[in-house]
């Protein structure tokens, strides 16, 4: 892979700073260059992981723009670790106005890439944006399903209990009502699996700003956003990442979304949901995603 530089490059959405990283190709090109916007998942921030992708494409040829949405990691916001699906959607298009806005980018070749619940906003977003070139979904939410591990009343009636205490706390500008955002099926966690604190352990390096915790109110838009049924709209190709032993989201229910676009492809791979960040499983996920992202933005 050739070098690629990285240079801090910030952005408002709605007047808070969002903290974004573009990378770019170390050949010199007169040309202008095909670019891929990036944003994580549920409670993520771009440093876990997501570092290894952009220097992946960027080593290929590709302007890469790496943000934190509001609320989380660098970028500011208040309150910390609030996750709300309208303001993250606004970021997401203040930061392909960012890099549609750079001068050494085709405004007409910027494409998506999400993973889980970022996997979740490209999509939505792309179905809104005509002017979106190509979208890579991996393991992305589509939209709440039945969980893949029974999850005990006593549980459910706990997180409703603490979403609509938070709900409350937030109508009235009181301090959050926080929740374990990742964690295994004993944990009170809002999303839990086996292994799955060790897998985000795996993704996590010792000085992240990742902070194991959400506001609870976000339960109340999970069951109402559901992007993957709006996959009709998304008119540029679209390839959806899929791990076939997923704890976290279905993968039928990512069959189901690439069903309805009518440009998409889908790529299997026999591992779980964090599998697809690390070796052995990343090499092949990420040249099967660069293979796409060529395919469709390279001329």
């Amino acid at each position: 892979m050739s070098t690629v530089s990285r240079s801090d490059l910030d952005f408002p959405s709605q007047g808070i700073r969002c903290a974004g990283w573009l990378y770019r190709p170390g050949s010199v090109s007169t040309d202008r260059l095909p670019a891929v916007v990036m944003a994580h998942g549920f409670t993520a921030v771009r440093d876990q992981r997501l570092t290894a992708y952009a220097e992946a494409f960027a080593s290929a040829g590709f302007a890469v723009f790496l943000f934190d949405y509001r609320h989380f990691g660098d970028s500011e916001g208040e309150p910390r670790q609030l996750l709300d699906v309208g303001r993250q959607l606004q970021d997401w298009e203040a930061a392909i106005a960012t890099v549609r806005d750079l001068p050494d980018v085709d405004p007409e070749r910027v494409a998506l890439w999400g993973t889980s619940f970022g996997g979740a906003h490209a999509q939505a977003t792309a179905a809104r944006d005509p002017r979106i070139a190509a979208v890579v979904a991996q393991v992305p939410f589509c939209w709440a399903d039945k969980p893949q591990q029974p999850v005990p009343l006593i549980k459910t009636l706990r997180l409703l209990g603490r979403a609509i205490r938070d709900a409350l706390h937030g109508l009235l500008g009181l301090r959050p009502c926080y929740i374990q955002a990742i964690g295994d099926p004993t944990d009170f966690a809002a999303m839990t699996s086996p292994g799955a604190a060790a897998g985000m352990a795996g993704l996590t390096p010792p000085d992240s700003r990742w902070r194991n915790r959400v506001a609870a109110r976000f339960v109340f838009q999970l069951a109402t956003y559901k992007p993957g049924r709006d996959a009709g709209g998304i008119q540029c190709p679209i390839h959806y990442t899929i791990a076939e032993r997923d704890a976290f989201i279905r993968p039928e229910t990512i069959r189901a979304a690439a069903a309805l676009a009518p440009h998409s492809e889908c790529a299997g791979y026999d591992c779980g949901h964090f599998d697809v960040y690390v070796d052995p499983w990343f090499t092949r996920v990420v040249g099967d995603e660069l293979d796409f992202l060529q395919r469709t933005l390279q001329p």
